[in-house]
């Protein structure tokens, strides 16, 4: 997967020894601007927009997110609680399947509750129309999948073949939009205007005939909306062409853009050896604390990183068993020496949130920096104890 993000911005002045290791630092200036950049594309607009938790659930950040968004989605019960506590505005969640027994919090918690198949509106139903006598004023969504692929990786593409997240447009009955107030759809992944108005002209066909009946439609997050190259004129005039045609209030709900580029992981190199290559151990791990390395695959883009230099690529690697805890080949701006700081930039969004500790590995404590002021300030640092207290 090849990513367009890795601006280093301010952090090219950053002094890496003035956090511990391994350590997220959040750039709040940098936050702040995506953040001005989201608030303008919606109020010349007119839409709503949300921040993602999934992608970026840093609350101590919250107030800040609220002075520019219309609030906060959702994927859960535990996501939803967290925005009712710390988080301002609407907040609309979508999970694949509710449990049961959980229904009706989310219920109570969130403004929008949004089902991936009308069967499973249907079987909840007495907990939604109980939800409502008891005074709880929500919305019921449908998600759809408009079976228009536009993924770079299939792992990735909600409209891949055979997926699972969201109701096939083409099975879409009268019916079932009888049940709901507005419709949901979550198809891009770092992608710019085009591939959303593609999307659009694949999916309206099937909804047009109910223009006028829904009193929302979401479209999702996977919007790279921050990037400097992204066509945000180009979005403005759509959106309120969009409104106009179908009578709805529109949502979008970037999680990415709203942290683009407003992060580092910063860690130590540990050993370096050779095998056929240089090697480095360094005190971040692939497999721990950027598991989308692996997963998505990608290469994360690392600061002040000699591109060009002479010197042969070393392997980076993390602390943990797993043989495939590989980063990637770089040719370093340091010493291929352990002590030796480095940091991988990007790493604010979807890199915290999918943090875990196997093997026991350490996970990164968290830091805000003001590139503005230069105040810095450690959030939150975790310790044995967090570790022990996941287990039994």
């Amino acid at each position: 997967m090849e990513t367009k993000a890795g601006d280093p911005g301010a952090f090219a002045q950053f002094d890496l020894n003035r956090v511990d290791s391994p350590a997220f630092v959040v750039d709040a200036a940098k936050l702040r601007d995506n953040l001005r950049i989201l608030a303008d594309v919606r109020d010349r607009s007119g839409i709503k927009i949300l921040s993602a938790l999934k992608a970026f659930s840093m609350w101590s950040v919250a107030p800040v997110i609220g002075e520019y968004l219309d609030g906060v989605c959702a994927s859960g019960l535990w996501e939803a609680m967290l925005a009712s506590e710390h988080y301002d505005g609407e907040i609309a969640t979508f999970c694949a399947a509710y449990k049961p027994d959980e229904l009706e919090e989310i219920c109570r918690i969130s403004d929008h509750v949004i089902f991936n198949t009308p069967g499973q509106i249907e079987r909840c139903s007495q907990v939604i129309a109980h939800a409502r006598t008891q005074g709880m004023d929500f919305d019921v969504g449908l998600r759809l999948n408009p079976l228009h692929a536009e993924g770079e990786v299939p792992r990735y593409d909600p409209c891949a073949p055979y997926s699972r997240l969201g109701f096939p447009v083409d099975q879409l009955e009268d019916e079932h939009l009888e049940m709901v107030q507005g419709i949901h759809l979550h198809t891009l992944c770092e992608q710019d205007f085009e591939p959303l108005v593609r999307t659009w002209e694949a999916l309206e066909p099937y909804i047009e005939p109910y223009f006028g009946h829904l009193r929302w439609i979401n479209l999702g997050g996977g919007h790279h909306i921050t990037r400097d190259d992204y066509q945000r004129d180009e979005l403005v005039e759509f959106l309120i062409d969009l409104q106009e045609r179908t009578g709805a209030e529109i949502y979008m709900e970037p999680g990415e853009a709203v942290a683009l580029d407003a992060g580092i992981l910063a860690g130590t190199v540990l050993d370096s050896h050779y095998n056929g290559m240089p090697l480095a151990i360094t005190d971040i791990s692939a497999t721990c604390h950027m598991p989308d390395v692996i997963e998505a695959p990608y290469r994360p883009a690392m600061l002040h990183e000699d591109e060009d230099g002479a010197g042969e690529p070393v392997r980076l690697g993390g602390p943990s068993c797993l043989a495939g805890d590989v980063i990637g080949d770089y040719r370093l701006p340091v010493e291929c020496k352990p002590g030796e700081r480095i940091a991988f930039l990007d790493q604010a969004h979807y890199s915290m949130v999918k943090t875990n500790s196997f093997n026991g590995v350490p996970l990164p404590s968290i830091w805000l920096w003001d590139s503005e002021t230069d105040f810095l300030e450690q959030i939150r640092n975790f310790t044995y104890q967090d570790f022990r207290n996941r287990l039994s």
